[in-house]
C-alpha cells in the first residue's frame, strides 16, 4: 500500500506526528512530490525519534526546505489561482532541470526522441512512461519535476518503436538505463515490453540493460511471491540470450539494508544472475558521515552487492538543505574508504553529475603554494576529457561545480565545449 499526504493524514501513522507538523506537510506537499510506502512507515522509520530519523527525513519534508521567502509566499496565498502562481514560480527557482538535462534529448533529422537522453556514446537512458513514479519519494530527488505538474521538464515514452529505431541506429552504444521515476513500479507485462525489445536480433550490440530503482529499499516485496517470480522468471529468459542485467540500486541508508525482506529480495535477484551495484548521494542529514557511508558498503559486499557510487547532491530542488560542501563531502568519503577492504573499494566518489560528464572530486593538493581540488572527469560527453586531471581552486563552502574557479586549460575545453548534444561528434541530426 502507498500513502499519499491524504492517506497518510487519515492513518494510524499521522498520530505519530504533531499537529504543527501536519500543518506543514500539507504545505510543502504542494510544492514537493510526497508518497510513502506502508514498508518504509512500519520498517524503517522509527517513530519516536522521528525529527532525527534519518528515513523519516528521507521521505517526509521538511520546513527547512525551503527559504523563508519561498515558505511565507506559499503560507501567504489568498486564493486558489494565486496559489497555483506562487506554487509554479517557487519551483521554477528550485531549478527543476539541472545539468542541462535537455540537451541529451536526441533527434535524427526532425524526429525527436523526448523520452531518451543520451549524454555519452556509450549509454542511453529511457524514461518508460508507466515508470516515471516511485514507491516512495525521496525528499532530496534531482528528478522531483517528474512527478509534479511541470510538463515541460517531463522524459517519458510510450513508443516502443522509438526506444528500438534509436538504438538501431547506433552501434556505439553497449548499456541502455531504464530510469524514472523508477521502473520496477511498473508491472511485469509493461515492464517486459520494453526490455524484451533490447534482445531483438537488430540490438545485439547493447550488452548491458541496466535498470535504476530503488524498490529494493522502499518495497523489496517487488522481488518476492509470485510477482517476483514472474519477473525473475523473465529476467532469466533475458540474461539466457546473452545480456547483461544489472539493478542499480539505491540505497541511502543502512537501515534500509536492516530488513529480512531486502535481505531475502537480494538474495533471489543475484540468484537469478542479476549484478547488483549500489549508489547513493551524499544528503546532509542523512547520510553525512563515514561511519554510515563505511557500514552501507560493507553490508552491501555482505550481501554480494558491488558498491558503484557516492554522488555529490545535485544542484536542484531543496539542494541547499541537503547538500553537503565539496571538502567535506571528500573527506567523508576518504575515511569511509579507508575502513573497508578492497572488495568495496569498487566505489567511485564523490562524483558531481554535471552539464559536461561525470567529475570525480580525486583529492585536494598545494600546487605553487595554492589549495586546489584535483578532479577528473570518469564519463563525459566529450570522451577526450575522461581521466584526465585537473585543478580548481579550493573553495571550504563550495557544493557544486560551478562555484569552482577551474584552472586552465580545461577552463577553456569546458567553455568551448557545446552545450547541445546533436552538435557533438555524433551528430545525431544529420542520421538518415
Amino acid at each position: 500500500m502507498f500513502y499519499n499526504l491524504t492517506r497518510f493524514l487519515n492513518s494510524p501513522y499521522s498520530d505519530k506526528l504533531p499537529p504543527q507538523v501536519h500543518n506543514e506537510l500539507q504545505h510543502l506537499v504542494k510544492v514537493f512530490p510526497f508518497k510513502v510506502s506502508r514498508y518504509v512507515l512500519d520498517e524503517l522509520i522509527d517513530w519516536d525519534n522521528f525529527k532525527e530519523d534519518p528515513i523519516y527525513r528521507l521521505v517526509f519534508p521538511s520546513k527547512d526546505m525551503l527559504s523563508e521567502e519561498h515558505w511565507q509566499l506559499l503560507k501567504s496565498a489568498k486564493s486558489t489561482m494565486e496559489e497555483k502562481e506562487v506554487i509554479t514560480k517557487i519551483r521554477r527557482q528550485l531549478n527543476p532541470h539541472p545539468a542541462n538535462q535537455k540537451h541529451n534529448i536526441p533527434r535524427i533529422g526532425d524526429r525527436v526522441f523526448g523520452g531518451i537522453q543520451h549524454k555519452y556514446v556509450e549509454t542511453v537512458l529511457f524514461f518508460p512512461a508507466q515508470g516515471q513514479t516511485c514507491h516512495s519519494y525521496c525528499t532530496y530527488c534531482f528528478r522531483w519535476a517528474q512527478f509534479v505538474n511541470l510538463d515541460e521538464h517531463k522524459f517519458k515514452s510510450k513508443d516502443h518503436k522509438d526506444l528500438f529505431d534509436y538504438l538501431k541506429h547506433f552501434k556505439t552504444v553497449t548499456d541502455i538505463l531504464f530510469t524514472g521515476g523508477d521502473p520496477m513500479f511498473m508491472n511485469n507485462a509493461t515492464l517486459f515490453s520494453y526490455l524484451d525489445i533490447i534482445c531483438k536480433p537488430e540490438l545485439d550490440h547493447v550488452n548491458n540493460i541496466r535498470i535504476g530503482s530503488k524498490a529494493l529499499a522502499f518495497y523489496p516485496d517487488r522481488f518476492l511471491g509470485e510477482e517476483g517470480d514472474a519477473f525473475l522468471n523473465g529476467i532469466d529468459k533475458i540474461i539466457r540470450k546473452g545480456k547483461n542485467v544489472t539493478l542499480m540500486a539505491h540505497f541511502s541508508h543502512p537501515r534500509e539494508l536492516s530488513t529480512d525482506k531486502v535481505k531475502e529480495a537480494i538474495r533471489r535477484l543475484r540468484d537469478a544472475g542479476v549484478v547488483i551495484r549500489t549508489q547513493a548521494p551524499l544528503i546532509r542529514g542523512i547520510n553525512d558521515s563515514a561511519e554510515i557511508w563505511s557500514d552501507m558498503w560493507k553490508q552491501s559486499v555482505q550481501l554480494g552487492m558491488i558498491p558503484y557510487y557516492m554522488f555529490v547532491e545535485r544542484d536542484t530542488g531543496a539542494h541547499e538543505y541537503f547538500s553537503v560542501p565539496l571538502a567535506r563531502a571528500y573527506r567523508i568519503f576518504t575515511e569511509a574508504y579507508s575502513q573497508v577492504s578492497g572488495l568495496a573499494k569498487t566505489v567511485r566518489g564523490p562524483s558531481m553529475s554535471a552539464s559536461p560528464g561525470k567529475v570525480l572530486i580525486s583529492g585536494i593538493t598545494r600546487v605553487a603554494g595554492e589549495k586546489k581540488f584535483i578532479l577528473k572527469f570518469i564519463q563525459a560527453r566529450n570522451p577526450e576529457l575522461i581521466n584526465k586531471p585537473f585543478f580548481a581552486s579550493f573553495d571550504e563552502e563550495a557544493i557544486w561545480l560551478t562555484d569552482l574557479e577551474i584552472d586552465s586549460p580545461m577552463k577553456e575545453k569546458l567553455e568551448n565545449q557545446p552545450v547541445d548534444f546533436e552538435e557533438d561528434e555524433m551528430k545525431i541530426d544529420e542520421v538518415a
